[in-house]
């Protein structure tokens, strides 16, 4: 025979028994919390990575004609200080000729067009390319002021890039990419 029950538990009004229930569900939480939070804390990246997020690179040394590749995140970076010629050339480039007519320039907007302008440094320093130098098709390093439009060519799969970093010929199908980077002087630029 069961027992009669009280006016407070016919009435819905919290007993001894639905908070001991309120009070374990509690301590399964703060102990599965307690339990993950390694797991989830051992996915944020360390000291030495936030350390290298961002790079300064002097390029006063840099004449028109030459180039440097330095090492960001892991990647190759193709600084170039181009010649008047390859500006020139780079600009005479129809938007209808090139196999990927976005910039892929992190600084601009993503829909911009693959414009010397927009694949360069900008205004008054359009002679400046900075790119990441991994070849788009299969992450090959691509080799500088070779192929068929003078700007840099990857042996491995036969990909040409123009004097602007845009694919031309070959299977890569999109143009070196431009990080995001920016002169902090007239000689010194920040990438990242």
């Amino acid at each position: 025979m069961s027992e009669p029950m009280t006016q407070s538990e016919g009435a819905g009004e919290p007993n001894r028994r639905d908070f001991l229930y309120i009070a374990t569900g509690m301590a399964g939480v703060v102990g599965v919390g307690s339990f993950a939070w390694p797991f989830i804390d051992q996915m944020r990246p360390d000291a030495s990575t936030l350390a290298v997020s961002s790079i300064e690179v002097d390029v006063e040394s840099l004449e028109p004609g030459m180039s440097l590749t330095v090492k960001w995140r892991g990647k190759p970076v193709f600084i170039r200080n181009r010649t008047e010629a390859e500006v020139e050339e780079a600009k005479a480039v129809a938007i209808d000729d090139l196999k990927d007519p976005v910039a892929r320039n992190a600084n601009i907007s993503a829909s911009s067009m693959a414009t010397d302008i927009d694949r360069s440094a900008g205004e008054g320093k359009e002679n400046w390319l900075v790119m990441v130098g991994v070849c788009t098709h299969l992450g090959c390093i691509p080799l500088g002021q070779s192929g068929d439009f003078g700007g840099w060519f990857c042996p491995c799969h036969g990909s040409h890039y123009d004097t602007a970093g845009r694919i031309r010929k070959g299977p890569a199908p999109e143009n070196l990419a431009v990080p995001e980077f920016a002169f902090i002087s007239d000689t010194v630029i920040k990438i990242g």
